[in-house]
């Protein structure tokens, strides 16, 4: 692999628990790390003399984290995209086959093709508050899921076993709700957005939080900049 800088390189990381698949456009050799601190720091010590115009990670939920995290630190240019985005992407080239290095070089290639928006990194507290955002909505769709069994459960057993969930689910919800309506109310800049946000009608309580965390560049730049941010048509 050059050493060289190259202003023009588009790196590809595809992340799963145990490994990071590493592809370059224009093509270099593809490479391999472990995903784990040590890998990391390698694939980062690998990154910076070469200077990339994109490194394209895709959303994984947690696992390409600790990866982002020390890149952002690296001061390497990391996009984090969404799923759906890289599917698209990889339909529009054309690539109906799966595999981890395939993912990857699709990957490296979005960066030039699309040119995505270099955002800054989450810091502690705002990735704390989407690690709990996260967990509620796992939990509200656990609770959907025990409500549809209710309806249908055969047997008095069954369904007190369905209700003593519901009740703990239940629980675990209203605790979740308290932390983050605490942590939005200790920050004044969460607690102005919020208010903004749930002053527009449709725009509830769930929505707004998400947007808070998720879409931090919602209100300080253009409608169109926005939709290109999430991916969305204008």
């Amino acid at each position: 692999m050059s050493q060289h800088a190259s202003p023009s390189l588009s790196v590809g990381v595809d992340v799963s628990k145990d490994t990071l698949d590493v592809a370059f456009f224009p093509q270099q050799p593809a490479s391999s790390f472990e995903n784990a601190p040590a890998g990391i720091a390698r694939l980062v010590a690998t990154l910076v003399p070469l200077q990339p115009q994109y490194v394209v990670v895709e959303a994984t939920g947690k696992y390409e984290q600790a990866l982002v995290i020390e890149l952002a630190a690296a001061s390497l240019p990391v996009v984090v995209i969404n799923p759906r985005q890289a599917r698209d992407f990889a339909k529009a080239l054309g690539k109906l086959a799966k595999t981890d290095k395939i993912d990857a070089a699709v990957l490296a290639q979005f960066g030039p093709a699309v040119r995505p928006e270099i955002r800054p990194i989450p810091d502690e507290k705002t990735r704390q508050l989407q690690a709990l955002l996260a967990r509620r909505q796992q939990l509200v769709q656990m609770h959907t899921s025990e409500q549809n069994r209710l309806a249908t459960a055969q047997g008095a057993k069954i369904r007190r076993s369905i209700q003593a969930i519901l009740t703990l689910i239940e629980k675990q919800l209203r605790q979740l709700e308290a932390d983050i309506d605490q942590r939005i109310q200790d920050c004044p800049l969460w607690r102005e957005h919020e208010e903004l946000l749930k002053s527009v009608p449709g725009v509830g309580n769930q929505t707004a939080r998400t947007l808070v965390a998720d879409l931090p560049e919602l209100g300080a730049c253009s409608r169109q900049k926005i939709s290109h941010l999430v991916g969305v048509a204008p």
